[in-house]
């Protein structure tokens, strides 16, 4: 029997910020299926920017604190660890605030 390679690793494994940038890592990806960490820390969307994605997204925060903002609504969704949501497709969203000071890590599923 032959031995596949399994891969593995630490969502809270640390991370170094390459220019102050926000860090993404994809854990898997195949077909139409994209699974990511992102690590953030005081991080937002850029003023006026909207991510305005192709495909669905699922989003679990892990760790830290975050705020969603979605266009057309007035209220700022807090995110706390253990909370997900479910982002479809073409909805323009962005992040307001990230913690900043500790890492807010995030498990993505592009679907």
């Amino acid at each position: 029997m032959k031995n596949n390679p399994v891969d593995s690793g630490n969502l809270l494994a640390p991370v170094v910020f390459q220019n102050s940038e926000e860090f993404f890592e994809t854990l898997v990806e195949a077909g139409h299926v994209k699974i990511e960490r992102i690590v953030s820390k005081g991080h937002a969307t850029p003023p006026g920017k909207w991510y305005d994605q192709k495909r669905h997204e699922w989003v679990l925060l892990i760790k830290g604190a975050a705020g969603l903002r979605f266009e057309g609504k007035k209220d700022v969704i807090e995110m706390r660890p253990g909370d997900y949501i479910d982002i479809p497709a073409r909805c323009r969203h962005r992040v307001e605030w990230t913690a900043d000071q500790s890492e807010t890590v995030w498990l993505t599923v592009f679907y």
